[in-house]
């Protein structure tokens, strides 16, 4: 029967997706209609190596502080890395920044459709770009991210779990997107909530999956085919923690700069204190001068 529902190679993924999603997505705001292409955007860079959950209140209080890309622009680089907080991965807050000031500049204040223009902005690659091509403007594309790679990877491969991105993967995700951009927009978005909250990486809910009868992998008896994930380090003790809890610092100081002596003067480690201070000001994300650190760009950008 798996041979008969496949076609050209694909099985029909997209028929039972769309159903399943109607009757389960999640609501989360930039699902919500009128949501805007702005919040899309936003919402893209927060989600990168995030979970949702502690998304939300971040993007509520980002599109609540800085509503629109020129509201941003015309704020300081230091101000958006101050509110991006805890999130993790402070450059993407820089990243935005910038990005809001060409979008700015470049497209008079409105996030472009085009994922080529899309891509020329600063910390846009190819996932982001096509996200807000389709979710906020309901271009037809395909998007990919490790949820959609590990739904392909089993469904169609019959592989237990994904291997690192490639085009291969949007090739795979564009043969079952159906062809009206509505109903293509909601599979990849289904492809994506699938793999997030039934077809998990560590313990997946095959029962009640709505690709059962489709999937390679459970018609194969579910084998272990090998992780070929990267395995994200270990926080505690990291370089990470340390630059971590040097931002912090310098966002409960902002606007005022802090002794550059007494940044996290207690750090049971002082080489890797340096070496994560130095590289904050190499990422610009810190600025040093006279002894003094603060976070970058205290000007207002022009």
């Amino acid at each position: 029967m798996l041979a008969e529902l496949r076609l050209n190679g694909m099985p029909d993924l997209a028929t039972p997706l769309i159903a399943w999603y109607g009757e389960n997505a999640r609501d989360l705001p930039w699902r919500r209609p009128g949501f805007g292409a702005w919040g899309v955007l936003v919402s893209e860079f927060m989600l990168q190596q995030t979970p949702v959950t502690r998304v939300i209140p971040h993007l509520q209080a980002w599109l609540m502080r800085w509503p629109t890309p020129t509201a941003l622009a015309a704020d300081a680089p230091a101000e958006a890395v101050r509110q991006w907080a805890n999130l993790g991965y402070p450059r993407r807050a820089l990243w935005l920044h910038r990005a809001a000031v060409e979008i700015r500049d470049r497209h008079s204040g409105v996030v472009p459709r085009d994922v080529d223009a899309l891509l020329a902005l600063t910390g846009i690659g190819d996932y982001t770009a096509r996200a807000v091509a389709v979710f906020a403007y309901g271009e037809r594309h395909p998007v990919v991210d490790t949820n959609t790679r590990r739904v392909l990877s089993r469904a169609v491969d019959g592989r237990s779990q994904s291997g690192s991105p490639s085009r291969r993967d949007l090739d795979a995700m564009t043969r079952i997107l159906p062809e009206h951009p509505a109903d293509a927009a909601i599979v990849n978005a289904a492809a994506m909530e699938l793999g997030a909250v039934v077809c998990t990486a560590r313990a997946p809910k095959c029962k009640v999956c709505p690709l059962a009868d489709q999937c390679a992998w459970r018609a194969a008896g579910y084998p272990d085919t090998g992780d070929g994930r990267r395995r994200q380090a270990r926080y505690e003790g990291s370089n990470r923690q340390a630059r971590g809890a040097v931002l912090k610092v310098l966002r409960d100081a902002a606007p005022q700069p802090v002794d550059l002596a007494q940044v996290i003067a207690d750090w049971p480690d002082a080489l890797q204190r340096d070496r994560a201070i130095d590289s904050l000001i190499a990422d610009g994300l810190a600025e040093a001068s006279g002894g003094l650190l603060s976070l970058p760009g205290h000007r207002v950008a022009g």
